[in-house]
């Protein structure tokens, strides 16, 4: 919906107006800024206008009473009900938005409003008689917010280039998040590439007094820690029509025409076949990106655009497709500015060309299929996971030579490089086994990447492995499938596929909302029996079962693919002289992060088909650019 950004502390006021043009493509139809110097509080908005449409939704927004005040971001989508409920409690409303639903509701509750909000948001809410600022951000981590304590006091933004417009916030790396990026290809939260500024973890909140953070909690946890429920196949398949209906039904709230993502995959396609029912316009409008070449064939995934003309056709939806060819790479620096973190994907880049064309067509709201894979299983490592009570209880000294083995084996060709990938780790005890099928690099290729001095910090700090420490959250007795979507949802998701999603589409002014990820939905499917979720090698079961009445089984049951480009491909044609110019020993040892090398073997290994890693080949070209972007401030023309 929007950009928010602020600040407790002794900064300048002209602060406000450069934060806020930082981020003026999260908000095109308005902006706002108000400053108390007396408190040292200032907060400023760049609004997407979806719900109100009229000056009335301006923010920031005072309540009626004039005691606190909101910079917030996201959608409301029980705003309605509560509203209501806040009407019979006596509270007035000057508007007609949701955001004055948050000021109300924490009037009443305080910050034990968060248990009754369904939506995506961030916010802060400055309350004048406590002389408190309460953040907080969604639970699932749809919308970011990242914070960093200065000398000058503590502040706040959307996005990171936001908070860069202080110079109290340095651009000192994170050696921590340099090796979370080149294992994984992003960090998880709270660390971010640059030292001094976090994340917001999902389903935090904290209190600002006295400009730091005095309070800091959990609201909201993925409930992989309930009891599974008894159900039937079919009584499954029903409420999972239901419960999908009702969360595509309450996202479809806005005052602006509603669209869709139409990938042609399973989650985009049940989205959509729900949302059809629901808008005001004759038809939904949908949206897709297809191939000039046969540029899947690298990568070893099928086009989706086939599956998409037939989804639309059988649903009776428009489908609006930008074709695109190898002149997509170029776009690499640009989605890096956006997206304010070195992700090494490609992915975004097919996010961004989606978003222009859907604002091309005046649609502000975009509909998504993402979080299926995530909370149904849909990934290659959760049927890997299940493939394990073969092997997994054969002796460690077997199991290492298994791994040892594995690593041996050349990646040149698709098969080899996903035989290579399950074994790998083979001799590690089960929590960090199941974190290192989110890994790249082995972590002895890794280490070896580094420069003396980088190695150097890294030693000297303890970078424990992020998600076997999430996963200590859980019950012993959760499985180890549940127990990786736990990762899927921790981290995985709000780090990654949710990140890109949000900045790539804001960065075209539209909004992204994830009915799959309804918190309904997610609590239900937590508890649903394994079997219903990945039953052999056929992922999403009980999902798939559902969605028979209303899908093509071609649909259904086509081919898992990846939403992504040929990035294979890309590093030996298209990015080669990116590639040569980024990792280059010259630019390697200017900035001091990668051994020249090691970074050489590494090609060398990969061009040969001794080792896969085009994807760590991409992050530290990723990482170099962000650099150049952020840290040397060669900001890309856009």
């Amino acid at each position: 919906m929007c950009g928010i950004a602020g600040f407790a502390g002794q900064f300048e006021p002209e602060l406000l107006g450069r934060m806020s043009m930082a981020m003026a493509h999260r908000g095109p139809d308005d902006e706002g800024k108000w400053h108390d110097p007396e408190a040292a509080i200032g907060l400023c908005h760049r609004r997407l206008s979806i719900i109100d449409l009229s000056p009335c939704g301006h923010q920031p927004m005072w309540d009626a009473t004039r005691r606190a005040v909101i910079a917030y971001n996201g959608e409301l989508y029980n705003y309605r009900e509560l509203r209501e409920e806040l009407i019979k409690s006596g509270y007035k409303f000057q508007s007609k938005s949701d955001t004055e639903v948050f000021l109300n509701l924490y009037l009443r509750d305080g910050v034990a409003m968060l248990t009754k909000l369904n939506g995506i948001f961030a916010f802060a809410i400055w309350d004048t008689k406590d002389k408190s600022l309460f953040l907080a951000r969604d639970g699932v981590g749809v919308k970011p917010l990242y914070i960093s304590q200065t000398p000058k006091g503590f502040i706040f933004a959307s996005e990171i280039k936001s908070l860069l417009q202080s110079n109290d916030v340095n651009r000192n790396l994170s050696p921590e998040a340099i090796h979370y990026h080149l294992s994984y290809l992003w960090s998880p939260a709270p660390t971010t590439i640059l030292k001094d500024v976090e994340k917001l973890e999902p389903g935090y909140a904290l209190i600002v007094k006295h400009c730091k953070v005095t309070k800091k909690w959990c609201f909201y946890d993925l409930p992989y820690d309930q009891e599974i429920i008894p159900i039937t196949v079919k009584e499954a398949e029903e409420e999972l029509r239901e419960r999908l209906n009702q969360a595509v039904k309450r996202q479809m709230v806005a005052d602006v025409p509603v669209g869709a993502f139409l990938s042609g995959g399973l989650d985009s396609s049940a989205v959509v076949a729900m949302a059809r029912k629901y808008t005001d316009a004759e038809k939904l409008q949908c949206f897709t990106i297809g191939f000039k070449d046969n540029a899947g064939k690298w990568e070893g995934f099928a086009e989706d655009l086939p599956y998409a003309e037939r989804v639309a056709k059988h649903l009776g939806v428009d489908l609006h497709t930008i074709k695109v060819g190898p002149e997509m790479s170029n776009k690499l620096p640009e989605m890096l500015y956006h997206l304010d973190e070195p992700q090494a994907d490609p992915a975004p880049i097919n996010a961004l060309f989606i978003s222009q064309l859907a604002r091309e067509h005046n649609i502000k709201v975009l509909l998504s299929g993402a979080g299926g894979d995530d909370i149904f299983t849909g990934y290659r490592r959760h049927h890997a996971l299940l493939l394990e009570r073969y092997w997994r209880w054969l002796p460690k000294k077997v199991r290492a030579m298994m791994s040892r083995i594995a690593g041996k084996i050349p990646q040149g060709g698709y098969i080899s490089r996903r035989f290579a990938k399950a074994f790998q780790y083979a001799d590690l005890d089960a929590d960090d086994r199941l974190a290192s099928y989110f890994r790249w690099l082995t972590p002895s290729i890794q280490q070896q990447l580094y420069s003396k001095e980088m190695a150097r910090q890294l030693a000297s700090r303890d970078i424990q492995d992020p998600l076997v420490k999430s996963l200590s959250r859980l019950p012993e007795s959760t499985s180890a499938l549940n127990r990786m979507l736990y990762l899927e949802g921790k981290h995985f998701l709000p780090d990654h596929n949710l990140n890109y999603t949000d900045k790539m589409s804001m960065a075209c002014g539209v909004e992204v909302r994830v009915p799959l990820l309804d918190p309904e939905l997610v609590s239900w499917t937590s508890r649903l029996p394994l079997r219903f979720k990945q039953r052999g090698s056929c992922g999403k079961w009980i999902f798939k079962r559902a969605m028979e009445p209303l899908l093509p089984r071609e649909v259904i049951y086509r081919p898992k693919t990846g939403f992504g480009a040929p990035l294979r491909r890309w590093l030996r044609d298209e990015l080669r002289e990116i590639v040569i110019d980024t990792l280059s020993e010259r630019a390697l040892n200017n900035r001091g992060i990668f051994n020249p090398a090691a970074v050489n073997k590494l090609l060398h290994n990969d061009r040969t088909g001794r080792i896969d890693a085009a994807y760590p080949i991409f992050q530290m070209v990723c990482i170099e650019l962000w650099c150049r972007i952020f840290i040397d401030q060669k900001v890309p023309a856009i």
